[in-house]
């Protein structure tokens, strides 16, 4: 069933202010990481900067997507931006997701070097690794860029992802890869360093070992429900999906865009003392007391 104009709306107001928070909490964070001392050499400093702009970055699509959920799902904007629109959404998922993975594993590797006798040269440095996943991220949503397209249906425009013969068989493996890709290989990588982390902290200190300070990080609200959805059956249960846990889950999922520079960013021991000093010098300045040369 159609979702309610009242849940359309609602959808729609929460994309917008998911977009107003995201747009400014990340270009706090673009403000925080230009200070010299988060500057500084920061494994995890700098995926939380390239954290940054994938989120601002998806946040910039939003509007599109309130609009359309506004009119009932009638695409209002043509082929070309569906295309764009459609393609920087799940590029910027996709990078989302591995910079939360890439933090978790540049976090063991950290902890687990910097407890040995002779610390471990670093398996890939952060530029490097940060190439990686944007070129994987931008070579995954090809074929969202391909085969998005405008697609006329009773008098309504819809942005979809059409695939050419065998379009079910497509669509099957298209959804598979970003499960895989957005959610399972993520899950799976975080969970094998915090465990890995737990293990080698217990060998370290086994009486009263402490866990590690930080809850295990991912995204995984991205593409659950997108599971969710795959493998439950056409039924009353699959149109409740659609209805109801569809729309939630789709909200909380995008709204990861405006809580990243929270959790990410602030949580941050070094980038707190950055902020205090930026507030500090901006109190301080004379141009912030209303001085200036000629007071002299």
């Amino acid at each position: 069933p159609p979702w309610s104009p009242a849940l359309r709306i609602i959808i729609s107001l929460v994309y917008s202010i998911v977009c107003a928070v995201g747009l400014v909490g990340n270009l706090f964070v673009f403000y925080v990481m230009h200070s010299k001392q988060a500057r500084k050499k920061s494994t995890i400093n700098f995926y939380v900067l390239n954290l940054a702009v994938t989120d601002f970055q998806f946040v910039l699509v939003l509007p599109f997507w309130a609009v359309e959920t506004g009119l009932d799902f009638n695409w209002p904007f043509g082929d070309a931006i569906c295309r764009i629109v459609s393609s920087l959404t799940l590029l910027n998922m996709y990078a989302s997701v591995s910079f939360l993975t890439a933090m978790s594993v540049a976090r063991y590797w950290a902890i687990a070097s910097g407890l040995q006798a002779r610390s471990r040269p670093a398996i890939f440095t952060p530029s490097w690794a940060s190439v990686f996943i944007w070129l994987t991220a931008c070579a995954a949503s090809i074929p969202t860029a391909v085969f998005s397209t405008v697609v006329h249906v009773s008098g309504v425009s819809l942005c979809i992802t059409k695939f050419p013969e065998g379009e079910e068989f497509w669509l099957s493996v298209y959804n598979i890869q970003k499960i895989v890709l957005g959610f399972l290989l993520p899950l799976l990588i975080i969970s094998i360093c915090y465990q890995l982390l737990l293990r080698f902290l217990r060998e370290k200190n086994p009486v009263g070992a402490k866990k590690p300070g930080r809850r295990l990080q991912g995204d995984p609200l991205h593409h659950c429900c997108g599971a969710v959805i795959l493998f439950v059956p056409f039924s009353n249960m699959y149109y409740t999906t659609q209805e109801y846990v569809y729309p939630v889950t789709l909200c909380l999922a995008h709204s990861n865009s405006c809580l990243n520079p929270l959790l990410y960013c602030l949580l941050r021991k070094d980038i707190r003392q950055s902020l205090r000093q930026l507030l500090w010098h901006q109190a301080t300045s004379p141009k912030s007391r209303g001085y200036s040369n000629t007071d002299a």
